[in-house]
């Protein structure tokens, strides 16, 4: 009988890095590792080379208010989109980058929540991390969910001296998952932030003081 359970054959200790070069260093870094690794069939790779974009890791927070029935989303232009979006402007889980190292990933959140949606946000649930793009960057995004009040909330924020130009949205719940149903919404973090509440929410809901 086979075994369906999944356990990593291989670890850091199966690779080899020959050597770590600075490539570009300026708001970003990226670096050029020279690696090999055990092969799944025996032996050893040839040497490989690629270049990783060091960005850093990432926060988001899903702002949720059970009792209206409500999210908070954020609406800011992203260049990266123009390539494949007839719109660049998209909506989105609150976020921003651990700015030092070991910084309380929480302290993270609750600091962009107030400066992208002028949202105090007291408590915060985990929902998970992942890698972003794990062939090109070392980033790793931790996504969280805050109960909040949604009345009231709203507006344009965002820190001037960091270009940001920031529309707050408020959206009935159900309508926030039709957009990512439709594909509107279609930035990883706020897919995954919108899919583990839908899949979480009937709980939530029951009981919000838990969260």
């Amino acid at each position: 009988m086979a075994n369906d359970k999944y356990t990593p054959l291989f670890d850091s200790k199966n690779i080899e890095i020959k050597s770590v070069d600075k490539v570009f260093s300026g708001f970003f870094k990226i670096n050029k590792f020279t690696f090999r690794h055990n092969l799944f069939n025996g032996g050893q790779s040839n040497w490989v080379d690629r270049e990783i974009f060091e960005r850093g890791d990432a926060v988001g927070v899903l702002p949720y208010d059970p009792f209206e029935q409500k999210v908070v989303l954020i609406e800011q232009i992203r260049i990266g989109a123009l390539a494949s979006k007839e719109s660049p402007w998209l909506l989105e889980v609150i976020a921003g980058m651990v700015d030092k190292e070991n910084e309380d990933l929480e302290d993270v959140a609750k600091r962009e929540a107030f400066e992208e949606a002028d949202l105090n946000i007291n408590t915060l649930t985990p929902m998970l991390s992942y890698l972003s793009s794990p062939g090109g960057t070392s980033e790793r995004l931790y996504l969280y969910m805050g109960i909040v009040d949604s009345n009231g909330v709203g507006g344009v924020h965002g820190l001037e001296d960091e270009n940001e130009d920031i529309k707050v949205h408020v959206l009935d719940v159900e309508h926030a998952f039709e957009l990512l149903d439709s594909g509107v919404i279609d930035n990883a973090a706020t897919v995954i932030s919108l899919q583990w509440l839908r899949l979480n929410k009937q709980k939530i809901d029951a009981e919000p003081a838990k969260y």
